[in-house]
């Protein structure tokens, strides 16, 4: 087997990669003054020895959707526990809590390459193909959404996804900062365009699940539209 070695700017990229899932997963943009100061990226959590990316956007500029690539991984450790990425996670249903993180990771490069936009309909997982849809049903109030997962992590003890801070709202839980959530694997998503408006209109607050279909759901490509989705009411899917 013949052993190639990466030039420098590609290693640093790998390594920016790498590091970005993990940090994510110290986001708990709950309304606690220390948990938000955890999760800012200034400093190293030492329970995971990360920091955060470097910050390639600021709040208000133009954050470019998709980009990335595929990414699904080696199983790797972190804090002592094993994750195992899946690339076919068909089945794949988790109950837990979910946290949301915003400002502190917004603009940074995520863990498939994508740049972290706290407006869009984003989320993090530890396992998951990336990029790929989930259907994310907040339990305490039956709000359930189809989500981009483009991210690793969160790593906290009984926390089964992060998701960006626009989702959390969505959803009813951004001023919580958790809630009990219910994540099921939806099929992958493309890597190009955005597909925040599809997401958006995913929305379902009526106690019944977001999406009519698994098939409907993990064809939610993406559309090529404005980098900013509009705010106005969505169209049913």
């Amino acid at each position: 087997m013949v052993r190639t070695t990466l030039p420098r700017p590609a290693r640093l990229a790998l390594r920016l990669l790498a590091v970005s899932g993990v940090a994510l997963a110290t986001a708990n943009c709950a309304t606690n003054p220390q948990q938000q100061k955890l999760s800012s990226g200034n400093g190293i959590d030492p329970k995971y020895g990360v920091k955060a990316s470097p910050r390639l956007y600021n709040e208000g500029d133009v954050i470019p959707k998709g980009g990335g690539r595929r990414y699904t991984g080696k199983p790797y450790v972190v804090a002592g526990q094993t994750y195992v990425p899946k690339e076919d996670p068909r089945g794949y249903v988790r109950e837990g809590l979910a946290s949301w993180y915003g400002s502190a990771f917004h603009g940074r490069m995520t863990a498939n390459g994508e740049v972290f936009d706290r407006h869009s309909i984003a989320a993090a997982h530890p396992t998951l193909p990336l990029p790929s849809y989930a259907r994310v049903t907040n339990l305490d109030n039956g709000a359930s959404m189809i989500v981009r997962v483009n991210d690793r992590g969160p790593y906290h003890a009984g926390r089964v996804m992060d998701v960006s801070e626009e989702a959390a709202e969505a959803l009813g839980f951004h001023r919580r900062g958790t809630a009990r959530v219910r994540v099921e694997y939806a099929g992958k998503a493309a890597v190009a365009g955005s597909d925040d408006r599809k997401l958006l209109a995913s929305l379902r607050t009526d106690g019944q699940p977001a999406g009519r279909s698994t098939v409907m759901m993990a064809d939610l490509g993406p559309s090529e539209e404005p980098e900013r989705y509009a705010r106005s009411a969505p169209e049913p899917l």
